[in-house]
């Protein structure tokens, strides 16, 4: 009787990683959070003890800070599942978490992390969220703006969430947009804040539409001036900028001064075109109707001026024929004679 022989090639002390994780979520993340994200992994079907925020710091070598960065990231991208404790101390982490699935949007396997049971008030619990919602902004705030932020930048973050009521995703929003436009001060970044504010823009839907518009904007007062290929130079950005905002007035406004900007001196001026708008802004100009008014008044007065000069021009020609102007043949006095006592003087002779 021959002999038969089983193989098992289950290796349990292998730790599975789904393709889904490696093609759409990890070169996104950091480093270290994909880090973080393998230890979990890794101890998914451990049966020994808990895994806690300082035990993978010091498996990774890392700052409990950074796990917990880590964990906020990967609960934000939906692959981690967990609640963290309401009085500070640091979460316990099962080693064996649950999986969590959504049928309709499959993603690779998350483990979940299943705090130790607290007991606080609602109020609490909205107020800790509240603090760690502003932790991770803070976190973004700074791979955004690529530096350790000071207590100044900390303030004015602290001003756009609490005292202008912007949400977190709007201000993250906010700086990602001021740092793709090549601003990095937070000084310029609280005033597209506070125009934001001004203009009630109070989502992150709200805040891309009205980009959307200003980018238009700068790109056809652009090619009004002949310029492609290019983005605004940050001096043509503050012009642009006061022309819409300060001055308050809309595109096709501005895009009529810039043509005229190019027939009264045939090359791009942002001065120019400035002196042109303000003169407007002090008219009282709010629509092409009123530019049509003005030009209409305008040569009307140069059409009075250009009918006063011909009339002192036929007023000066015809003094001029009235009284010759002196020659070298009538430069002596005149002299008057008697033509009835010349003939008689005449006779006698």
């Amino acid at each position: 009787m021959r002999k038969l022989t089983l193989t098992n090639h289950v290796q349990s002390d292998t730790t599975v990683l789904e393709n889904e994780f490696i093609d759409h979520y990890m070169a996104e993340a950091n480093g270290e959070y994909v880090k973080v994200y393998l230890i979990l992994l890794r101890h998914l079907n451990e049966p020994s003890g808990t895994l806690t925020i300082s035990k993978i710091a010091d498996l990774l070598d890392i700052t409990e800070k950074d796990v917990i960065r880590a964990l906020n990231y990967w609960k934000k991208k939906g692959l981690l599942d967990y609640d963290m404790p309401v009085d500070g101390e640091t979460p316990a982490i099962p080693a064996q978490p649950r999986m969590t699935e959504e049928p309709s949007a499959p993603k690779p396997a998350a483990p979940s992390i299943q705090p130790a049971p607290t007991t606080t008030d609602v109020s609490s619990i909205e107020q800790y969220r509240s603090r760690k919602e502003f932790k991770e902004l803070l976190f973004v705030a700074e791979q955004y703006l690529g530096k350790t932020l000071s207590h100044s930048d900390v303030e004015s973050i602290t001003y756009f969430y609490e005292t202008l009521h912007m949400s977190a995703d709007l201000i993250e929003y906010l700086i990602e947009y001021c740092v793709e436009n090549g601003h990095t001060s937070m000084h310029y970044i609280q005033k597209v804040a506070l125009s934001w504010c001004e203009r009630h823009i109070k989502t992150v839907s709200e805040a891309k539409a009205s980009s959307m518009a200003y980018n238009k904007n700068c790109y056809s007062i652009l090619g009004a001036f002949g310029i492609k290929g290019r983005a605004p130079a940050p001096s043509e950005m503050e012009y642009i900028k006061r022309w819409t905002s300060e001055y308050g007035f809309s595109l096709d406004l501005i895009l009529n001064a810039c043509a005229r900007t190019m027939n009264a001196i045939h090359q791009p001026s942002f001065d120019y075109t400035e002196s042109i708008l303000k003169k407007w802004l002090e008219q009282s100009v709010k629509n092409i109707q009123d530019i049509e008014t003005l030009d209409a008044g305008f040569i009307r007065e140069k059409e009075a001026r250009e009918k006063e000069r011909r009339e002192k021009e036929l007023q000066r020609k015809s003094a001029a024929k009235i009284t010759p102007a002196p020659t070298k043949f009538n430069n002596f006095e005149n002299r008057s004679y008697d033509m009835s006592d010349l003939e008689r003087k005449l006779l006698q002779q």
